[in-house]
């Protein structure tokens, strides 16, 4: 008795001082209790500090404990979305007092010509965000989208158009008057669009594509519209608010849950990789190099947890150390308090870039499993081991597997293209010292390319306002140079 606790004690010593779901067996390995933490390290700590409990059930509990695994989340929000799947699902015989008929709201997007938002306790038909887990958390959302995303909320039928003056929250600028035809349905769309991937939690998402419209309105010298945008992103950086997973919004299902326990088992994993993070790396000819993170949580992937990592410290091909600095700088990040650690790591490739992924992780003083997967033979590679996992075509594991690792390709590549075709939109004035956005914006809307430009004298350069004699100076002596 006493050679157990004091080796779950040594083992709760290990557990993080962060949010998550902890899982309790018993000597067969049967999950017996699933509890939630703020701090998985005081909560699981505290059931060992003595033995005098008052409840009979709570010294059955701790007499009974064999083995304790944890699932992390980011934030103790996910951790109760978590702890109540596990429950339903395993139903394990302490867990007793588990609010079966608990609910949380939810935001319905209304299915009409311009959709409006409403609140709602029941997830019926029709597109339904949540669950909100914190009331108050939403009505601070709600309150920053009326600001700076203006729904209508009013419930008057636009199914035909009308000529009516709008109301008093067009001239507050808390509605676009689509009712009076103030705001067309495109416009309107865009709007909603960027409002239901807030809503989602994939702030990056709406953050990228008010960035690109920013900018597009300084091209076209649309500078108040540029600033509204501008505010629209400085309000969301400064934004943040308890969020649920978009995965975690919909019940764990039965195949779902056979496959992660599935996969649990043919890898030896302590406990079932609720998250698995996928890494790839692309590059052209060793040029403009980025490695990539996608993130799959309860089987599915969770884009707004993606993130991309542009090579600085490699030069040439070199996938190996390519990988082994995404790696670094992913959980660097981890430890930081930026996002979660994974239950298990997926790198695309064979025991090489497994070897250099792993280095990294002991150089950070992480242990977390970390498996490679090569392509054609589709071999799982395990450290420890020079003999590959050979996983049957049809095992639902290696198809998450492959799920998990095409995924990371994908957006390693469409990355790399993307960050390619923005350098080649990119104009060759905004590489000249003084010119920026605007200005370089100023002298196409004037003159129409960089060609003509080149060809100006500095007379004509210095006609458009802020462009100075060293500003026409530097563009013709780099236009010179750019263009011959």
């Amino acid at each position: 008795m006493a050679d157990r606790i004091e080796r779950l004690k040594k083992l709760v010593r290990t557990f993080p001082n962060r949010p998550g779901v902890y899982l309790m067996h018993d000597a067969s390995g049967t999950v017996i209790y699933v509890g939630k933490a703020k701090s998985l390290k005081k909560r699981v700590s505290s059931y060992f500090r003595h033995s005098g409990f008052a409840s009979p059930r709570l010294r059955k509990l701790v007499g009974t404990v064999d083995d304790i695994s944890t699932i992390r989340t980011e934030t103790e929000a996910e951790a109760l979305i978590v702890e109540s799947r596990l429950i339903k699902k395993i139903r394990p015989f302490f867990n007793v007092d588990l609010k079966i008929n608990e609910r949380y709201p939810y935001v319905h997007v209304t299915d009409e010509p311009f959709p409006r938002l409403k609140v709602t306790l029941h997830k019926g038909e029709g597109l339904h965000i949540g669950p909100f887990v914190s009331a108050g958390e939403l009505r601070r959302l709600l309150r920053l989208i009326e600001r700076y995303f203006p729904l209508r909320t009013c419930s008057q039928d636009l199914s035909r158009p009308t000529t009516k003056r709008p109301c008093i929250r067009y001239d507050l600028r808390k509605c676009e008057a689509p009712c009076a035809g103030r705001c067309s349905q495109g416009a309107y769309k865009d709007m909603l669009d960027d409002v239901i991937l807030l809503l989602r939690g994939q702030t990056l998402d709406v953050t990228e594509r008010l960035r690109r419209r920013m900018d597009t309105a300084a091209q076209e010298l649309d500078f108040e519209g540029a600033a509204r945008l501008r505010d629209t992103l400085r309000a969301l950086w400064r934004f943040s608010r308890q969020r649920v997973s978009a995965t975690l919004s919909a019940d764990l299902d039965e195949d779902t849950w056979q496959v992660l326990v599935r996969l649990q088992d043919v890898l030896g994993l302590a406990t079932i990789p609720w998250r698995i993070d996928g890494f790839d790396i692309s590059h052209s000819s060793g040029h403009e190099t980025y490695g990539v993170v996608v993130v799959f949580e309860q089987g599915l992937p969770n884009p707004s947890l993606y993130r991309r990592f542009a090579i600085h410290d490699v030069e040439g091909i070199d996938d190996f150390r390519s990988m082994r600095e995404t790696v670094t700088r992913r959980y660097r990040r981890c430890l930081d308090g930026e996002a979660p650690l994974p239950q298990l790591i997926l790198i695309d490739g064979g025991p090489q870039q497994l070897r250099f992924a792993a280095d990294a992780l002991g150089d950070l003083g992480l242990s977390i499993p970390i498996i490679s997967l090569a392509k054609r033979e589709e071999l799982v590679f395990t450290l420890g081991s020079d003999i590959p996992v050979v996983l049957e075509r049809n095992d639902p594991a290696l198809r998450l597997l492959q799920r998990v690792r095409d995924e990371s390709h994908r957006y390693a590549i469409t990355t790399h293209r993307g960050k390619r075709q923005e350098r080649l939109r990119r104009s060759a004035l905004e590489d000249v010292p003084g010119i920026g956005k605007r200005r370089a914006a100023a002298l196409l809307a004037r003159f129409g390319s960089v060609y003509q430009i080149a060809r100006l004298s500095p007379k004509e350069l210095t006609s458009v306002p802020g462009i100075g004699d060293k500003h026409a100076e530097n563009i013709l002596q780099h236009l010179g140079g750019t263009l011959t």
